[in-house]
């Protein structure tokens, strides 16, 4: 069963195309990757899927909900979180902190019961900690909960983010290019938190350049080139097909 469906859209920046009736479907469960050379129109989908562009043309069917043009506040509520290329973390504030922001999405307890330290205010708070203190745990985090988050290396600020958008309580998880930049430890450390938040019922739909990490992790692949879908698959179908291999290298590199 599909949980995401991306409908003929097309994402038109005055005379330019990013996306060019694109049509995606992600099955629920599964990881799949947007893979493509550089301006492919990847980055661009994700943000029409999480409502930081709306579509010129077409539909975003979330859970058979149309969802096309909602703000990206509306979307995170309705399961949809993301991490981006370039990490966006509240860097002067704790590890703790940046995933209890991200737990406030789901509390119910208004302004004046938290000011009034009303009970159930407080169970909130209190479930809101243990969780977050869990999911830090379960990524490797939570002996740093206390750093501040610009002082952690660069690996584990990665990690944080896909922490902090888990927090959100997603049940589908958005990754740009998550392995960008990493060492070997910190690859295989992502590679393995990955296939674990797949055991726990998450759908992924993954951008990545490090086919490395698509290979070992994917289910299902869309490549795409000029913001178009050049062809779907497994990986080693996709990997091998003459219209990618020439999409990534050119025609007369492809040729040699």
């Amino acid at each position: 069963m599909s949980i995401l469906q991306i409908n003929n859209v097309t994402m038109q920046f005055g005379g330019v195309t990013a996306v060019n009736n694109l049509n995606i479907e992600v099955q629920e469960g599964k990881i799949e990757a947007l893979i493509g050379p550089n301006g492919a129109g990847k980055t661009t989908a994700f943000n029409i899927i999480t409502g930081v562009y709306s579509p010129t043309k077409g539909n975003v069917i979330y859970k058979g909900e149309n969802i096309t043009g909602l703000t990206p506040d509306k979307i995170t509520k309705k399961g949809i979180a993301r991490t981006f290329q370039n990490i966006r973390l509240f860097k002067n504030l704790t590890v703790l902190d940046n995933i209890l922001i991200a737990n406030h999405l789901r509390i119910n307890s208004g302004f004046l019961s938290c000011t009034l330290r009303l009970p159930w205010s407080n169970r909130e708070e209190r479930h809101m900690l243990e969780k977050s203190e869990m999911l830090l745990d379960k990524l490797g985090l939570l002996g740093l909960k206390n750093e501040i988050a610009h002082s952690l290396p660069y690996g584990e600020q990665r990690r944080l983010e896909i922490a902090r958008a888990l927090a959100t309580d997603a049940k589908l998880l958005l990754l740009d290019e998550p392995a960008a930049g990493m060492n070997r430890e910190e690859f295989n450390f992502l590679q393995d938190i990955i296939l674990n938040v797949k055991q726990q019922g998450i759908t992924i739909l993954l951008v990545e350049h490090t086919m490395e990490l698509v290979e070992a992790v994917v289910d299902h692949c869309v490549v795409l080139n000029y913001g178009q879908k050049l062809t779907e698959g497994p990986f080693c179908d996709c990997e091998s097909d003459p219209r990618v291999i020439e999409a990534y290298l050119g025609k007369e590199e492809a040729e040699c």
